[in-house]
């Protein structure tokens, strides 16, 4: 019993490894840019990976490269933005309903989307392009309330924007130490993810 205990908790840990160093693994490419664009795109309407975490290793690795990618960042995370919005406005049932079931969020959803339909929708989207709230939540539900598109792409493009660039330029003066910290201590940084993902809901329950 204690055994499966152990293993019971050292599940979420294995799991953020894994998609840890399968990130990580694409700083190392010549592909690399265009992963850190996919990442975006996708973890702004259903991957659960921060693109911060390659957008971090590219820069200390390449720092040169550090306008270029948080560009990229910034781009592939609107346009990911508008694919959560698409999957809100229009697929709601068939698409949007299995990612909100599948991150266990139905409570934290509905808190969002009255939230949206109240006074306080684009100042909430504001807050989780910038915070650990769960940007693909806020996204889908901007869709699913309709929220007015134009508001939506620029409140999404100045959040993303500011959240990437203050991280590449953070790495471009500190360079690989960064990477190395987080190598170094990887276990306090999982530990910290979780947290802040948990208080990323936690915080749309106590809005």
């Amino acid at each position: 019993m204690p055994n499966a205990l152990l293993s019971a908790l050292n599940a979420p840990r294995r799991w953020l490894r894994g998609l840890y160093d399968w990130t990580m693994h694409w700083a190392e490419t010549p592909q690399s840019l265009v992963a850190l664009f996919l990442i975006a795109f996708a973890e702004s309407s259903f991957f659960p990976v921060p693109p911060d975490v390659l957008l971090i290793a590219i820069v200390a690795a390449a720092p040169g490269k550090w306008l270029q990618a948080a560009a990229l960042c910034t781009l592939g995370s609107v346009t990911g933005a508008l694919l959560g919005y698409t999957i809100g406005y229009g697929f709601m049932a068939a698409l949007g309903q299995p990612i909100v079931d599948f991150y266990n969020a139905q409570q934290y959803w509905d808190r969002v989307v009255d939230l949206y339909n109240g006074t306080w929708g684009v100042w909430f989207l504001a807050v989780a392009t910038f915070t650990p709230i769960p940007y693909k939540v806020a996204t889908i539900a901007a869709g699913a309330t309709h929220m007015p598109f134009a508001p939506f792409v620029l409140v999404s493009a100045l959040g993303r924007g500011a959240r990437f660039f203050i991280v590449a330029v953070i790495l471009r003066v500190l360079g690989a130490p960064v990477r190395r910290t987080l190598e170094k201590h990887f276990d306090f940084a999982a530990l910290l993810f979780m947290l802040l993902l948990v208080g990323g809901f936690l915080v749309i329950k106590l809005l």
